[in-house]
């Protein structure tokens, strides 16, 4: 089984809880949310405030990426304002166990995240202390870019790594999904797939979430 979790950096703001019942209508149980502190990546979106006004709306999972620099200042705050699941990268943290711990204790699901171009070695010692692994198919900072072909290699690897090593981790991706690859992606192994542009672009999220529901499910 997969999940769907539409990233709302794609989403009409000015509508944002409609555009989160509408996801909702449509299948997702899970809800993508994008923080940026104009300094991991470049780009600055949102923080803590949204993300409790987000928990008062739904009862959807929250899941929250963040980009940014020393996320281990920040990460635990993520899970008292609401949010059931976060994720920081590896290339960000110096102290990702004791960030990850940090998660937990707070009450939700810790997660790592890693770059297109870092290699999954970097996961190694990370993986017994994980509840997720957050892989990016695309370059972190910006919605609406290309699906990086070399993350389908990528991704069969890391669920080889998860498998063979007996983990519990899950495995998340996010950039440049849509229904044209979602089912090599489901097939790959991965669990939950993050869309943007592929669910809020065309303003039909809860008909784009169907569809990426039905086509991701060809090969399961």
């Amino acid at each position: 089984m997969f999940e769907i979790a539409p990233s709302i950096l794609s989403a009409d703001f000015t509508r944002l809880g409609d555009e989160i019942e509408a996801v909702r209508a449509g299948g997702a149980t899970v809800l993508h949310v994008d923080v940026m502190d104009g300094q991991f990546v470049p780009n600055i979106t949102i923080g803590l405030p949204v993300v409790r006004s987000i928990r008062k709306v739904t009862d959807m999972t929250i899941d929250t990426h963040l980009m940014i620099e020393n996320p281990g200042q920040y990460a635990a705050k993520f899970a008292e304002a609401g949010a059931n699941m976060v994720s920081v990268h590896v290339e960000a943290d110096r102290h990702l166990n004791r960030t990850l711990a940090s998660i937990r204790e707070a009450g939700a699901k810790a997660g790592v995240a890693i770059n297109p171009a870092t290699p999954l070695v970097a996961l190694e010692e990370s993986l017994p202390f994980a509840d997720f692994i957050l892989l990016m198919s695309v370059n972190p900072g910006f919605g609406g870019q290309k699906f990086i072909s070399t993350s389908v290699s990528k991704l069969r690897r890391l669920r080889r790594m998860i498998d063979d090593g007996g983990f519990a981790a899950r495995i998340e991706i996010d950039g440049g999904i849509d229904d044209n690859n979602i089912n090599t992606i489901v097939e790959s192994g991965a669990e939950i797939i993050v869309a943007g542009s592929a669910v809020f672009g065309d303003g039909e999220p809860e008909a784009a979430v169907r569809n990426l529901l039905a086509k991701g499910s060809v090969f399961v």
